[in-house]
């Protein structure tokens, strides 16, 4: 079927519209067919008018036609993230399911705009080769190099894109390390390195999710005359004081233990224990090496005595009613002199 005239005639009016000649890059993109090039094509292809949004083919589907686009445009979709490419003009694709047959597309072919494209089948390429072996030769070794270099462009794209995943995952990774280390600090108290009042309550809710709330004991530490030592010593002896409490607490704390400043000069000890026996144990270690520290006669002083306020904690209640037991008894052992520690049975409190 000849058809040089309509589709030549269209060809070189929309070439003539957007700059009067085949543009050299073009060529050397070897993207498009040279005005010759077309000629030969228009003479044994077929006409075909396609319409916005039709799909000429979707990627995967075994093809043996090659198109050549006369006026319009058409988008080749590769998939994966990649950039869309639009082909104008004089622009051919399909060329391999010509050359190979039954060649699985590897992009997917829709109509952006109305327009017109040549449809070459096996066929009617093999008449071309009869009659022009020298311009099909040529023909074919551009087609060949294009898509050598759309494979290699295709290759340094996915690189790239491989690069930016991983810098993307090196910096969720570093995200989430600062993460990590913020909420670290949100928990942990700047001074003694303990858990805070926060990482008391978080630790807490940890154990709740777990089924882990039984068998707990809990000690209220608090520093006897902790304002004299700050107003005859300054504030770093106080906080020297401090951080040698919180050495103490920290070296009776077990695995599932947790020490904790709760402000101030008070501090808290969540320990492992099902009996008074373990509780008061602990708490007599605590005291008993805050005197041996005083005994030592540091000036100005490394440590300070200290009254202990001790109960056992169950599944049942939160934090909060643990506190006022264990405060009960700390409110104890202040009123009669401190350096001392009392127990409070959890199932009762003073009036």
């Amino acid at each position: 079927m000849k058809v040089e005239g309509a589709a030549a005639a269209a060809f070189k009016d929309t070439v003539a519209k957007e700059g009067g000649s085949m543009p050299a890059r073009e060529e050397l993109a070897m993207a498009a067919l040279t005005p010759e090039e077309f000629d030969l094509f228009a003479d044994v292809g077929r006409v075909r008018r396609v319409y916005a949004g039709d799909v000429l083919f979707r990627r995967g589907e075994l093809g043996t036609t090659m198109y050549v686009v006369v006026k319009g445009a058409i988008d080749l979709d590769f998939g994966d993230d990649l950039i869309v490419k639009r082909l104008g003009p004089a622009e051919f694709f399909g060329e391999l399911g010509l050359l190979i047959g039954d060649h699985a597309r590897s992009a997917e072919a829709s109509v952006p705009v109305d327009g017109e494209l040549l449809e070459l089948h096996h066929e009617e390429f093999q008449r071309l080769v009869e009659r022009e072996p020298g311009m099909v030769c040529y023909f074919l070794r551009r087609a060949i190099m294009r898509v050598v270099l759309n494979e290699q462009g295709l290759i340094r794209r996915l690189r790239r894109r491989n690069q930016d995943l991983e810098s993307a995952l090196d910096n969720l990774r570093a995200t989430a390390h600062q993460l990590q280390q913020t909420e670290v600090l949100i928990r942990t108290d700047e001074l003694t390195g303990l858990a805070n009042r926060r990482g008391m309550t978080r630790h807490l809710a940890d154990r709740r999710r777990n089924g882990a709330m039984s068998g707990l004991g809990l000690l209220l530490v608090d520093c006897d005359s902790f304002k004299q030592i700050n107003d005859d010593h300054g504030h770093l002896v106080g906080d020297r004081v401090l951080q040698s409490v919180a050495n103490i607490l920290r070296s009776v704390s077990g695995a599932g233990d947790v020490a904790c400043r709760l402000g101030g000069d008070e501090f808290a000890l969540l320990i492992k224990a099902t009996t008074r026996e373990e509780v008061m144990r602990i708490a007599e270690f605590v005291l008993t090496t805050a005197q041996g520290l005083q005994r030592m006669g540091h000036t100005p002083p490394l440590i300070c005595s200290l009254s202990i306020g001790a109960c056992l904690v169950g599944p049942e209640g939160d934090f909060n009613d643990w506190y006022a037991h264990a405060d009960a008894a700390l409110y104890r052992a202040k009123r009669d002199g401190g350096n001392r520690v009392e127990w409070q049975d959890s199932r009762s409190l003073p009036a």
